[in-house]
């Protein structure tokens, strides 16, 4: 299912079938990808280098009865496409003032927009550029083409008007490959999209190489970028051509055709996120001294996307992946601990155990880091406070996890100290309100600080990056601690790091840390019904998941809220309806800005991924901010 959104524009790298030095039929050929790219939404179209007549015509490309032939085919397409409303890029061989050039035409809609030059010509192994074409000019020109007064020049930029933040830089080949790319400086004049119009032959190991330029480049000027390889039909007298094509956005890959694959790669850009990166980097400089700006018009409509988006972006969709980064989170988490133990001059880190996920994560990093700095397991102090809410299964598996690491287990039962305390303030035990449920968080976050005290050690904290966002913890209670290991982690990770760890250990270990993922997520601040979790965190906030995802793409992308639903309900459709997802979004919002106290004194922790929440890091926000812009743009939706 689609969802039509603004702030995207679905382009495509097409590579259609010719016939060398057959000018009238490629038109014919790209007319047909121009129709189809119109069929699909395509709104941005490339295609190869010198597609009219083909990258491969050697000498003939001094002849004028090709140069004419290519003309004219261009003439004939840029008429007879204007019924599309496709912005395209098509290569061929133009001369002028006595110079001829490999150049790239762009047309939209029957106009003819402008003509972007190549200006680096190969001239080594087997390519042989200079012996027929010249550089291109170093300032921008006014020519006459198929009847039109259009730019030409490397410093042409194609603006569409109905979208500002489509802005379209123009590089052939070579130009990719060089020290400085023209795509340096399109990017910043600012072009959000560079096409690439191609002629890279195949050789053996060049498509990773190719692949990791475009995707560097991308990522570099962050941007999108088309790139549209010759293929079908060149000449094979001395080369091949594999129609590798690629599109790719802010260092990653969205669609690749595959050497000798189909020649059709498509996606849909993301503007905004684009416009939001180039914001917030602020050694991204913009100069656009030299440009012309060249506009044109697509009319309006919204991009029905079909570009998949990961319902859990914290966690790579790749198994192979995912292990490497589990380990490497680990291995992140460990070295912050490890040094923060060792500069304090810390004997111990003290570890509440509840039988949960968070803790669990905390007591496998400070395990590791005692081994990593020469010590033993033993040397983590462990401790269980079970009080009104804990149950039999995450008490046992409180104890069965510290037995299966080799740390002593201390259990200290909380429920008299509580009871004392709240009858000293005068509340009654029957009032199951915040004031029940928060005074054992503190009485247990109490017992660890003197127990740290005691040993001359640090508390380690467990409270993770989802609960950090929502406010869901007891402020100078499990809110605090002196060093905060799984801060920078969202809850999703957390889950599949144990999990990586429970499939890579010993069957003990394994066996309590799969019970323990298989538990449903809960404080046990509340009474057990019948001997189960009384209180099921994901039944009062919602599902970690969601929140995962409106954390992402708020934070990191600083999406509306309204483009935060639309994804979701696109990633997550035929599980959660849309009012269901609506819901769970105002929460996150309502939540996010009212806890930002919380966040405002957050003890220290190492940042692990792209999203952070520290107020020494990643995340600036007065805690006296209100949502109601926010909360409005959901309004009606």
């Amino acid at each position: 299912m689609g969802y039509a959104l603004d702030g995207f524009v679905r382009v495509a790298a097409v590579t259609p079938t010719i016939r060398v030095a057959d000018c009238g039929r490629n038109a014919e050929r790209i007319l047909g990808v121009i129709e189809r790219a119109s069929e699909e939404g395509v709104s941005v179209l490339c295609l190869p280098e010198l597609c009219l007549t083909g990258y491969t015509c050697g000498d003939l490309f001094l002849q004028e009865a090709l140069l004419a032939s290519a003309l004219e085919a261009l003439s004939s397409l840029i008429e007879r496409s204007a019924r599309f409303p496709v912005f395209t890029l098509v290569g061929l061989p133009l001369a002028h003032d006595g110079k001829l050039f490999n150049a790239a035409a762009a047309f939209c809609c029957g106009r003819l927009l402008g003509i972007v030059p190549k200006t680096y010509l190969p001239n080594y192994s087997e390519f042989y550029e200079m012996r027929h074409f010249s550089p291109a000019l170093l300032e921008t020109v006014h020519v006459r083409v198929c009847g039109q007064e259009v730019p030409m020049g490397v410093k042409v930029l194609f603006q569409n008007e109905q979208t500002p933040g489509l802005r379209i830089g123009v590089e052939l080949c070579e130009d990719l490959w060089v020290p400085v790319p023209p795509s340096s400086f399109h990017a910043m004049a600012g072009a959000s999209v560079i096409a690439n119009l191609s002629a890279s032959d195949e050789v053996i190991g060049k498509a990773s190489y190719r692949r990791s330029l475009v995707v560097a480049q991308s990522g570099r000027l962050v941007c999108g970028y088309l790139y549209a390889n010759a293929g079908h039909g060149e000449s094979s007298t001395d080369m091949v051509f594999s129609a590798n094509n690629l599109i790719c956005e802010n260092g990653r890959t969205l669609d690749e055709s595959p050497p000798f694959g189909s020649g059709w790669a498509a996606s849909e850009i993301d503007l905004g996120a684009l416009r939001h990166d180039r914001r917030r980097l602020n050694t991204w400089k913009a100069d656009s001294a030299g440009y012309e700006i060249v506009p044109f018009s697509l009319g309006t409509r919204p991009e029905t996307l079909r570009r998949r988006f990961e319902r859990h972006p914290f966690v790579p969709g790749d198994e192979g992946v995912r292990r490497t980064r589990c380990e490497a989170i680990l291995d992140m988490q460990v070295a912050g601990l490890e040094q923060r133990l060792a500069r304090v001059g810390a004997k111990t880190a003290v570890v509440g155990v509840s039988g949960g996920l968070d803790s669990a994560l905390a007591l496998l990093v400070s395990e590791r880091a005692m081994l990593k700095a020469g010590k033993a397991a033993s040397d983590v102090t462990a401790v269980t406070m079970p009080c009104f809410g804990t149950t039999l299964r995450t008490k046992s598996n409180a104890a069965s996890l510290c037995r299966a690491l080799g740390i002593p287990c201390r259990e200290i039962d909380i429920t008299d100290s509580v009871r004392a305390h709240l009858r000293d303030i005068g509340h009654c035990e029957d009032a199951r309100d915040v004031v029940y449920e928060n005074a054992q968080a503190r009485v247990r976050t109490l017992v660890l600080m003197d127990l740290a005290n005691q040993s001359g050690g640090i508390v380690v904290g467990t409270g993770d990056l989802s609960e950090l966002a929502l406010g869901w913890s007891t402020y100078n209670g499990d809110h605090m601690s002196m060093y905060g290991v799984n801060a920078g982690v969202p809850k999703t990770l957390v889950r599949h790091i144990v999990k990586y760890v429970a499939d890579t250990s010993p069957s003990e270990l394994m066996a309590v840390l799969m019970d323990i993922l298989e538990t449903p997520v809960s404080p046990e601040l509340l009474p057990p019904s019948g001997g189960d979790i009384g209180q099921r965190t994901e039944s009062i906030v919602g599902p970690y998941e969601l929140h995962d995802f409106f954390l992402y793409h708020a934070i990191r992308w600083g999406r509306t809220p309204s483009e935060v639903l639309g994804l979701c309900r696109l990633a997550f459709d035929g599980l959660y309806g849309p009012d269901e997802i609506k819901k769970w979004l105002r929460l996150f919002y309502e939540r996010f800005f009212a806890s930002q106290f919380k966040r405002s004194c957050l003890p220290d922790g190492p940042k692990i991924g792209s999203v952070s929440l520290s107020p020494r890091g990643d995340w600036r926000m007065p805690s006296d901010a209100v949502c109601g812009a926010w909360l409005k743009d959901l309004e009606g939706l």
